[in-house]
């Protein structure tokens, strides 16, 4: 199957957590993706998240709860090796839903609530970092809803 081409930026869906049209950015050399989570802490054997973006109406606030979930070493962009909650979710991008990992960073200072990192874009897409939101305007201009899992 032929990679698809993905820009530096765009926006995309993650319908288990109920969150539309979520900027995110590509980001080759981060490894694993990331979510901002603004809080996160274990109970009941369960892990609950808090979502907070100010720019996005469906992540303030909303509290979503993971019973499925593991630890990773993440290293940061500064070098430093940090213990992070991972999750399996799904995104949709270009109408096509995949499954992936993030992991929760709080990622208040960054301009971007997610990082997509070349665990995930690996065997499936090719970046072209002068483009941007192209899975957006494929969703805009066609309407596709998603209707495979990868």
């Amino acid at each position: 199957m032929p990679k698809k081409t993905i820009g530096r930026l765009d926006k995309a869906d993650f319908p288990t957590l109920d969150l539309n049209d979520i900027n995110i950015k590509i980001d080759t050399g981060a490894y694993t993706s990331s979510i901002h989570c603004h809080k996160f802490y274990e109970e009941d054997a369960a892990l609950k998240c808090l979502f907070y973006d100010k720019e996005h109406p469906n992540y303030n606030g909303k509290k979503i709860v993971f019973k499925n979930f593991t630890t990773a070493k993440v290293k940061s962009s500064n070098g430093v090796v940090q213990q992070r909650y991972k999750v399996k979710t799904s995104i949709i991008l270009f109408g096509k839903k995949y499954k992936i990992y993030l992991t929760l960073s709080d990622r208040v200072d960054m301009k971007y609530p997610i990082l997509i990192g070349r665990k995930f874009l690996s065997k499936k897409f090719i970046v072209d970092v002068n483009l941007k939101d192209l899975s957006f305007q494929n969703k805009i201009k066609t309407g596709i809803t998603p209707n495979s899992t990868n």
